[in-house]
């Protein structure tokens, strides 16, 4: 159940100390970043059309977010998720993602990251506690209805206007052939055989991308081979030191400057938010195959179906927490504070990291380590549906290589629905570079991702 601001302070008790957060995802509209030394504008290319209809997310950016995924940076190790995870005098509990080693980056990790924390406040409260958690993400709902189920009275506050924090599903308006998915969508079978068994739906249809190519300038070639990334990251476990995925590809003698490996390290950044130039080798992403997994329904249907019974605040972020071992008071955005036993909380490691947070008294050494150890990884999606389809390419999934396209690569979904609809998918920097975007040049530079695909214009008799 949703409740209001107002219809919560009349309710609530006072108590404790006092807490501001700024707690999970908002909805990712796209804004523009301004520099002082913009570089050139991308410039749709001929053959390439405007698309009827257009969606995209802007996750890098967002600031209930300020990210996708999470991931182990050059010289970092699992060990900082369980740190992070680790309860602060058993007042405050961490879950999200980021915290769990065995399913980072995933709606799996960010689920069972949200029953371990409930499961870790049952074990320290006493019959009967005002409990709220930060955030109402797959991570916040999850600890949510554990805490809830076991007789406790449980507050989300939530910054958006909406719950299911990275989890995004549009209508299927527009034309689209089925919801436009810009959040996490695209899970393997075994996480969505992970998630069902833990009495999660994850949306009824799927959706399989199961046949790859590449790209050039010169039309079709084979699909990539992400041999040599795999081939330098085991030469790198036997190096001294950590070092970037990048580095352990040069120094296993491999040229960085070859189109192919560049495409082969785009599709690791587009498939785990890594960036090669900071992801570790020495716990290195794991290099998807060509074929992934879509989920084709509302993705997010199961947060509300959990939220039963729930008390839910939208639009209200949370920006300081002060706790002793009396409890925690949360401080909201409007200055309103609210006294708690004990407080979940599931913000994004992003969001941590740019301190939106404050912790009174500050979190201590380890924690606060383990989040500046850890690396906030980006992907960001964008659907374009057209009249009808300017390719020849057959395959559902595409690698860009050569070009200087900000994305590399492309879902194709005409095979499998029968509606001109590509999904482009980048990861890393790119994807920060690509969220930073106004709409429009966003929309050109995707456009311009996909020159090599369009028909070469016909110039005889010229």
């Amino acid at each position: 159940m949703s409740i209001t601001r107002r219809t919560l302070l009349a309710g609530a008790g006072t108590g404790a100390v006092a807490v501001l957060l700024a707690a999970c995802t908002p909805e990712p509209v796209p804004t523009p970043t301004r520099t002082s030394t913009p570089g050139p504008k991308p410039s749709p290319p001929v053959g390439v059309p405007a698309p009827a209809a257009w969606a995209r997310s802007a996750w890098s950016t967002d600031p209930y977010s300020l990210g996708a995924v999470s991931y182990l940076p050059a010289g970092s190790d699992p060990q900082r998720r369980e740190t992070l995870a680790a309860p602060v005098m058993d007042r405050l509990f961490f879950a999200g993602e980021a915290t769990d080693a065995a399913h980072p980056g995933t709606v799996l990790g960010a689920v069972d990251s949200g029953r371990r924390a409930g499961q870790e406040v049952l074990t320290r409260a006493s019959d009967t506690e005002r409990v709220a958690v930060i955030g109402a993400g797959a991570a916040g709902v999850a600890a949510a209805r554990t805490v809830a189920d076991a007789g406790h009275t449980v507050t989300i506050f939530e910054a958006r206007e909406r719950t299911g924090g990275r989890l995004l599903t549009r209508g299927d308006d527009d034309g689209w052939p089925f919801p436009v998915q810009l959040g996490a969508w695209l899970l393997s079978d075994e996480d969505v055989d992970a998630l069902e068994a833990r009495l999660i739906t994850v949306g009824e249809g799927r959706i399989a991308f199961d046949s790859a190519t590449g790209w050039t300038a010169d039309g079709p070639t084979d699909t990539l081979d992400v041999e040599p990334v795999v081939r330098a990251v085991e030469q790198a476990g036997e190096l001294p030191t950590d070092v970037p995925v990048a580095e352990a590809v040069t120094l296993s003698g491999a040229d960085p400057t070859d189109p192919a490996l560049a495409a082969a390290l785009a599709w690791m950044s587009a498939t785990t938010g890594a960036d090669p130039e900071r992801a570790s080798s020495w716990y290195a992403p794991d290099m998807a195959p060509d074929a992934l997994t879509g989920v084709t329904g509302d993705l997010s249907a199961f947060i509300d179906d959990s939220l039963t019974g729930i008390a839910v605040t939208l639009a209200s972020p949370v920006v300081r927490a002060a706790y002793d071992e009396r409890g925690v008071s949360l401080r909201m955005g409007t200055g309103e504070s609210l006294s708690f036993d004990r407080v979940i909380v599931t913000v994004p490691l992003g969001v941590l990291q740019q301190q939106a947070i404050e912790f009174a008294p500050a979190l201590p050494f380890a924690h606060r380590g383990a989040i500046a150890d850890l690396a906030a990884g980006y992907i960001e999606t964008v659907w374009m549906r057209f009249d009808e389809p300017f390719w020849d390419a057959e395959q559902t999934i595409w690698h860009v290589i050569g070009g200087d396209g900000m994305i590399r690569t492309w879902l194709n979904l005409l095979p499998v629905t029968g509606e001109p609809v590509l999904i482009g998918l980048v990861g890393g920097a790119p994807a920060q570079e690509f969220a930073g975007l106004s709409d429009q040049d966003a929309k050109d530079a995707a456009r311009a991702s996909l020159a090599f695909f369009a028909p070469v214009p016909d110039v005889q008799g010229q």
